[in-house]
Order: C-alpha cells, then structure tokens, then sequence
C-alpha cells in the first residue's frame, strides 16, 4: 500500500452536497431493510447477526462514498 492509499484510508472525508444525498439515501435504505428484518425475523443470534451485518455493510457502503466522491 502507498503512503496515499493509508493516508487516504484513515482520513476524514467530508461530503459534497451529492454525497449528503447519496449517505441519506443509503441510510434510508439500510433503514427499511433493518425495520423488515425487525419484524419478520424472530429473536435469535440469526437476528443479531443480521443486524451486525446490516451495520457493517452500512459502514462499507459509506466509506465507498465518501472516499470515491469525485468518481460519479
């Protein structure tokens, strides 16, 4: 890894107005996904799972945005 790419991993990107947009529709997204498991799944470590994931995939998806704003 270039010094770039760690300085680039580890460093605040701040959002355009676009990139606000494209987080809240993510967030939006991950809300209604995480409210339909809620109701349909039943408690259980399946369900906490999900939930864990779901967070994750948020935070990757997040971080795609943030850190390729000027690549659409």
């Amino acid at each position: 890894m270039t010094p770039e790419e760690i300085a680039d991993r580890f460093t605040y990107h701040a959002p355009s107005s676009q990139g606000v947009t494209r987080h809240e529709a993510l967030s939006l997204g991950f809300i209604n996904l995480a409210t339909l498991v809620e109701k349909i799944c039943p408690e259980g470590r399946e369900k906490s799972l999900v939930m864990t994931k779901l967070e994750e995939a948020k935070f990757w998806a997040s971080a795609g945005v943030a850190r390729n704003a000027g690549t659409r």
